[in-house]
């Protein structure tokens, strides 16, 4: 009885860390600061129930500021080498990634 309602919270967790992320990406525009309430719940959400946040989920979340990024928007790429550089244009800060 203890797995089936562990792996229940599991699964309801990541539809919930979905459904923020869908809910940061509608809000941006008009209250950025709502969307980074947003993100920080869903991280929130990952470490409480021990779920993993998906992997094309990751790159949308500054690692040192946790705000919201949006390429063009508040974030930068750049081709550097053989790695992929995202920089964080609110609190300056890179995160590289390989190709």
């Amino acid at each position: 009885m203890r797995k089936k309602q562990k792996s229940w919270a599991k699964d309801m967790a990541h539809q919930r860390i979905n459904r923020l992320f869908e809910l940061a990406a509608s809000e941006f525009d008009t209250h950025p600061e709502r969307s980074n309430r947003y993100v920080n719940l869903a991280r929130r959400l990952s470490m409480r129930y021990r779920v993993r946040m998906p992997d094309e989920l990751k790159p949308m979340i500054c690692k040192h500021c946790h705000s919201y990024l949006v390429q063009g928007k508040n974030a930068r790429t750049r081709l550097q080498g053989k790695r992929i550089t995202t920089t964080c244009l609110i609190c300056g800060k890179q995160m590289r990634h390989p190709y």
